[in-house]
């Protein structure tokens, strides 16, 4: 449907649309004039347009390295107020294009509008994004109101910034508070497929997706969109398109991630997800009494260690022969930079009395493989299917984990590829 034919939003006459161009896609001069296109064409269909950009490819990790070698134990403000510039460059070159082309543009710092966030510098959280300077701007006969994204203004009037994939969390929240039709995120792939195409040659571009199986995903590992912003779109219903920024792209492409209303009729499972960066901690014989659970896991969780897959078995020794089963091995899965933290967790609490254990053994050379699909609601025996794909191939499960629309195992590191390959295959994922 042409945007002309669709109620205007609340600051100009015309539909709004949100668009979002990551680092690559904004890394040189060529490629913000590429992406100023893309914006131009939204705008002469008819969309008054917010575009939210990254810093250019590079640029935060540059500056990021500035603030380190000036301050080991650095102001978290003012690493903020340095990180957060590198979107602000981005933000007056995109606007500086778009007039250049005739488009009535100007450029937002989140102090701007304001983005109103909370004061966790680093990892700020939105609060609020009032609409009024940017409706105002539109009422004016602005077309384009080009943002900067990751960054926003805390209580006390610091600029914040939001941590990993804030662009991306800014779009989907801007979105959710204009109203708009859609959020399209410009990325350097095409959309999202039913795994990584570098590891399996068979993977398919899905041409939807539904919410929950796009927070699955990426979750258990997909790069394509950051857990936060899915998490933001499921919530307020944010229609998402993944695309790409380097192809000719048009109202039909990419990756729409939607409502699962929205998908007539989906597969069993739509993917298959990998996460090489996983650890198996397991604690040996530990005492079996109400309580063990929570003295394991509530310092896990103080110390700001995400555990995901969790075992616990009958240990092989006991305290005595007359009460067998008295002791306990207890196994849970983290990401490998959480190893060190989740070790020191768990030898303070031994140190505190709070738990005791023989031994504590780490394994740095596992890798979690997953399955997801809203069709496993309706559906029995996928869990026997995977198995069967993965024994098939020699492949030993070491821990197993499932949700609703998941089931996920943490195998040997050196088997991963052949297992999302198996796995591929096995649920035919390169079939539409």
């Amino acid at each position: 449907k042409d945007a002309r034919e669709i109620r205007g939003h609340a600051g100009g006459s015309m539909p709004l649309l949100v668009m979002k161009f990551g680092g690559t896609s904004v890394a040189d001069l060529a490629r913000i004039e590429n992406a100023a296109k893309k914006v131009q064409k939204e705008v002469e269909r008819g969309y008054d347009v917010i575009v939210i950009v990254s810093a250019m490819s590079g640029e935060t990790n540059k500056l990021v390295g500035y603030v380190e070698g000036t301050s080991k134990l650095y102001d978290a403000r003012e690493y903020d107020a340095v990180v957060a510039s590198g979107e602000n460059v981005t933000a007056g070159l995109m606007a500086l294009r778009l007039q250049e082309m005739g488009i009535p543009a100007r450029s937002w710092q989140g102090w701007q509008v304001p983005i109103q966030t909370t004061a966790q510098h680093g990892s700020a959280r939105f609060v609020d994004i009032p609409r009024a300077n940017i409706d105002a701007k539109f009422k004016e006969g602005f077309k384009v109101a080009v943002v900067a994204g990751f960054q926003g203004v805390s209580p006390e009037g610091r600029i914040t910034t939001l941590g990993r994939g804030g662009s991306d969390t800014t779009a989907v929240a801007f979105a959710a508070a204009f109203g708009a039709e859609r959020c399209d995120i410009y990325t350097d792939v095409d959309g999202v497929y039913t795994t990584d195409p570098r590891v399996s040659s068979k993977a398919r571009k899905l041409e939807k997706i539904a919410f929950e199986e796009m927070l699955e995903l990426a979750s258990l590992g997909a790069k394509v969109l950051q857990t936060r912003s899915v998490e933001l779109a499921m919530r307020y219903k944010v229609r998402l398109r993944v695309l790409s920024s380097f192809e000719d792209t048009d109202e039909n492409s990419g990756t729409l991630v939607c409502d699962e209303e929205e998908i007539m009729e989906s597969k069993v499972v739509s993917g298959v997800a990998f996460s090489r960066e996983e650890a198996k901690i397991t604690l040996f014989t530990i005492e079996d009494r109400p309580g063990v659970a929570s003295a394991i896991f509530g310092p896990l969780a103080d110390a700001g260690v995400n555990v995901d897959m969790i075992v616990q078995n009958i240990s092989e020794k006991d305290y005595d022969d007359a009460h067998p089963g008295a002791v306990t091995d207890m196994t849970f899965s983290c990401p490998i930079n959480q190893v060190e933290r989740a070790k020191k967790a768990m030898e303070d609490a031994k140190a505190a009395g709070k738990i005791g254990y023989d031994e504590l053994i780490v394994d740095t050379d596992v890798a979690k493989v997953s399955v997801v699909g809203i069709g496993m609601r309706s559906h029995a025996g996928v869990a026997a299917k995977m198995f069967n794909a993965l024994a098939a191939e020699g492949i030993n499960i070491k821990v197993i984990s499932t949700s609703e629309i998941k089931i996920s195992v943490l195998i040997d590191r050196k088997y991963m590829e052949l297992a999302v390959q198996a796995l591929h295959d096995a649920f035919d994922l390169d079939k539409a």
